[in-house]
Order: structure tokens, then C-alpha cells, then sequence
């Protein structure tokens, strides 16, 4: 089934020419906090985006002054617009565990298991649980008026949805430890120069930025570039004999695609290439 554009529980989806899917959160009236049907039905989406060959990045973004600004404390209900009512969880301490390991954790799992690329354009507060959704995606633009981190221990929560393990990835064991056990909240030129996210930008240039980017990345050769997200992530968790044998396997199919032939074609007589032929129903690559 193709990825549908329109409506979800709290956020909505349009798809934009080369399959550049953009997700927006959009209730700006709780700073875009999030609900467990809210959390079922983008996991929902991501499954259908992973199985749609017509996506290829997807953008996350938010309305008004947040880009995902955590919970929703107040309230953590809300209905979703395609399944029926789910319960949130965390009545018990066995209900906390399923509802982080089913609800929670399942967003970034299916963020960071998306073979598609995926960037953050992080245009206001991203707090506990969205933070890790921007810090679970391939790239991060951000506002300079941004507002980035984790701060659950202001209200002696945890981060409960892999925020830890992420910041550590992104800013080693000693540099997350100061950051969430001091409960820090950056902008976004203070995240671009921690390393957190890939550009901070002027407010304004946001978008546009973004979507220079996702344009970048969509006409790009796409199988190739799946392989080599997954590969870039079983790196960082594999030994060097481990990840040569890896990388080997994965080069053994995109050797033989039609976009490396194109690529070579394209080099040799010095003009762009036009890669994806493989996703366009093609086994020849185009010729001018």
C-alpha cells in the first residue's frame, strides 16, 4: 500500500516531487507534545514508508513554536485517525515497560530501522522524546532559535525512549553525561557547535534549507544508499573483519544494479547522472 498523504493523529503528511515525504506535527497548541496514538499511528507510517518504493527521504518537522516538545503530561490519550483506542500504559510498572517498549521506543526503532533517509528540521522546542526523534534521524537542520535536549530530570523521569544511548552516540559517554544529568537546553548554534545537529540556520532559511538537502539526498542513487545507511549503523557495532565481510555482501548487489553502470557512463562522458533506474521499472540506465 502507497504512503497517504493527509491527516494522522497529530501530525499530518504531504508527499513532494522526487518522493520527499514531509511529516508535520501539528497540534502548536501543546507544543506538538505527543500522545500514545499519536506514536502508534507514525509507526504506522513509517512501516508503509518503508515498504514504498515512491518514498525516498522523509522530513519531520512542526508547527508553530516546537518541532516535538516531549509528552503530553497533561493528557496522554488522543484518538487515532486509523485505529482504534490504544492504552497508554504506565499504570503499572509492567505497563510502563510495554508501553515504552511497544509505544515509545517503537517510534525511534522505526526511525532509525528506515532504510530511507530522514532529516530533522528542528524549527522549535525538541524536548525528551522528540530530541531523540531528531537525534534518531539521519540529518539535523535546525533554527537558530531552536531549543534542543532531554531534561526529563526536571521532572525525575528518565529518558526513556533510547535518548541516552543516542546522545552518547552523538557525544560520547562524558559530554551526554554532562548534558542530561545537568538538565541542558541548547539552541540550535550551540547544537551545531556540540555536534548534535549536521547546520544550524536562520529561522527563515529553514525550510528551505531542508529541502535543498532532501532534494540532494532523493536523486541520489537509492539502493545503493539504503545499503550503505544500514551499513554506516551495523559499523559502528561490528568489528573491522566483521564489517569488510559487511560491506562486501552489500557491494555484491549494487555492483550489478543499473545505477553503477549509469554512474560510470555518466563520469566517462562528464554529465550528471540520472540514477534509479531500478526504482523507475527500469533494467537499462538511461541514456542521453
Amino acid at each position: 500500500m502507497p504512503v497517504k498523504e493527509g491527516e494522522y493523529c497529530g501530525f499530518q503528511t504531504v508527499i513532494e516531487e522526487p518522493g520527499i515525504l514531509i511529516v508535520t506535527f501539528n497540534r502548536p497548541e501543546s507544543l506538538n507534545a505527543s500522545t500514545a496514538p499519536m506514536k502508534r499511528d507514525l509507526v504506522e507510517l513509517l512501516t508503509q514508508t518503508q515498504m514504498d518504493d515512491a518514498v525516498r527521504v522523509v522530513v519531520f518537522t512542526g508547527e508553530g513554536q516546537a518541532f516535538w516538545a516531549g509528552d503530553n503530561l497533561k493528557g496522554y490519550d488522543g484518538e487515532s485517525t486509523e485505529l482504534p483506542p490504544i492504552h497508554p500504559g504506565h499504570d503499572s510498572a509492567s505497563g510502563t515497560y510495554n508501553g515504552l517498549r511497544a509505544i515509545s521506543q517503537a517510534v525511534n526503532t522505526a526511525v532509525r530501522n528506515l532504510d530511507k533517509l530522514s532529516i530533522a528540521a528542528i524549527n522549535g522546542y525538541a524536548i525528551q522524546t522528540g530530541f531523540s526523534l531528531a537525534l534518531a534521524c539521519d540529518f539535523r537542520i535546525a533554527a537558530h532559535s531552536a531549543k534542543m535536549g532531554s531534561a526529563t530530570l526536571r521532572f525525575g523521569l528518565l529518558p526513556d525512549e533510547g535518548g541516552q544511548w543516542l546522545l552518547v552516540q552523538h557525544l560520547g559517554v562524558a559530554k551526554a553525561m554532562d548534558f542530561m544529568m545537568r538538565k541542558r537546553i541548547v539552541d540550535g548554534v550551540t547544537a551545531e557547535a556540540l555536534g548534535l545537529v549536521h547546520e544550524a540556520v536562520a529561522d527563515e532559511d529553514l525550510y528551505e534549507t531542508t529541502m535543498e538537502l532532501a532534494r540532494e539526498l532523493a536523486t541520489g542513487p537509492q539502493v545503493a544508499m539504503r545499503m550503505l545507511k544500514r551499513s554506516i549503523h551495523l559499523a559502528a557495532d561490528m568489528t573491522w573483519e566483521h564489517s569488510l565481510d559487511e560491506i562486501a555482501s552489500k557491494t555484491a548487489v549494487t555492483d550489478h544494479l543499473p545505477d553503477a553502470e549509469e554512474g560510470v557512463l555518466a563520469f566517462v562522458e562528464k554529465r550528471q547522472p540520472k540514477f534509479n533506474a531500478l526504482l523507475d521499472g527500469r533494467t537499462e540506465p538511461l541514456r542521453p
